[in-house]
């Protein structure tokens, strides 16, 4: 008797995730680096241009810009370092360190009437153990067209401010501790780009 195989589970890659066509997002100049931005302009850019594709089409398709809010957790002059597993989710990313939580925005996730500030709050609670008070700033839209991933993503560059730092990691990072910027510069060369990029920006503000 032949055996029926299993049906194939749904891909994660497969979520319709948010996403705007990249002349509405990048200057026509051109970005490499972190660019300040006005909070209420690029949320109202966002928001008046955005569309929802499949991710697994998203991950390849130039034209396009996938929104990632991507977090840096700040205390006392010091920033949450943390390095990714080697069985990230992400295989571009395995093993590097990260200054940055950063994640996808869904189609459902605005569906619930949740804003890009709201869900970049949920992104860090669902990779990092913190219970004190947070204040979010702005610090600007950050992009790199200069490696595969870079290419198809633009992040949402935002500092959270803590109020004491006992803080802790979860889900698929492997270890995460509060240094100064001299240390995360001792680990530059083992950074993702993108922290690489946020720690120059920090570096000379």
């Amino acid at each position: 008797m032949q055996t029926q195989p299993s049906p194939t589970p749904a891909k994660k890659l497969d979520e319709l995730v948010l996403v705007v066509k990249r002349e509405h997002i990048i200057p026509a100049t051109g970005l490499h680096g972190i660019m300040p931005v006005n909070e209420e302009h690029v949320v109202n850019t966002i928001t008046a241009h955005q569309e929802y594709m499949p991710r697994s089409l998203a991950e390849h398709d130039t034209r396009y810009k996938q929104i990632i809010p991507y977090l840096i957790f700040t205390y006392d002059n010091k920033y949450f370092l943390m390095q990714r597993r080697s069985t990230a989710s992400e295989t571009r990313l395995c093993n590097k360190f990260s200054l940055g939580i950063g994640g996808h925005v869904r189609q459902e996730d605005l569906a619930i009437g949740a804003t890009l500030f709201d869900l970049a709050r949920r992104e860090f609670t669902e990779e990092i153990s913190y219970n004190g008070t947070l204040t979010v700033e702005p610090l600007g839209l950050l992009n790199d067209d200069t490696n595969e991933v870079g290419t198809v993503h633009v992040g949402l560059v935002m500092l959270l401010r803590g109020t004491h730092d006992t803080i802790s990691i979860k889900s698929e990072l492997k270890s995460g501790t509060l240094v100064d910027l001299a240390t995360c510069k001792i680990h530059y060369q083992d950074l993702e780009q993108w922290s690489q990029i946020v720690v120059d920006y920090l570096a000379q503000h």
